[in-house]
């Protein structure tokens, strides 16, 4: 019915940048409505992290280890998210996923949604920062 697919990552040293994107696509006649779009990482032998959100009212939220660095938006017209990481870290290496969930937007709060309330998933890219 829905499916999320990210590209964009890569190996890069630390201070770069790199912008990751993430189409989604519908089955024909699907209407997503309003929509809370996020990205999750999870750092090589630890847990999921929501990176970043961004709701279709308006709202973006980071984890605070990213403010400042990373900025999401997406593209409504395409429905793309992008992720555009500045000032990369190598605690920044991970497995990147794109997670959306439609018809609601993203729940209130100063931080993203957790991963339970996400309904789609992309299948990751990999993001490897080296010192």
């Amino acid at each position: 019915q829905v499916q999320l697919v990210e590209s964009g990552g890569g190996s890069v040293q630390a201070g770069r940048s790199l912008r990751l994107s993430c189409v989604v696509s519908f089955v024909s006649g699907y209407s997503y409505g309003s929509y809370c779009m996020e990205c999750f990482r999870r750092p090589p032998g630890q847990g999921l992290e929501g990176v970043a959100s961004s709701s279709s009212d308006g709202p973006t939220r980071y984890t605070d280890s990213v403010n400042g660095r990373f900025t999401i938006s997406v593209d409504s017209t395409n429905m793309t998210l992008y992720l555009e990481m500045n000032s990369l870290k190598p605690e920044d290496t991970g497995m990147y996923y794109c997670a959306a969930q439609f018809r609601v937007r993203c729940s209130g709060g100063g931080r993203p949604p957790p991963d339970y309330a996400m309904d789609y998933w992309g299948k990751g890219t990999l993001v490897n920062i080296s010192s």
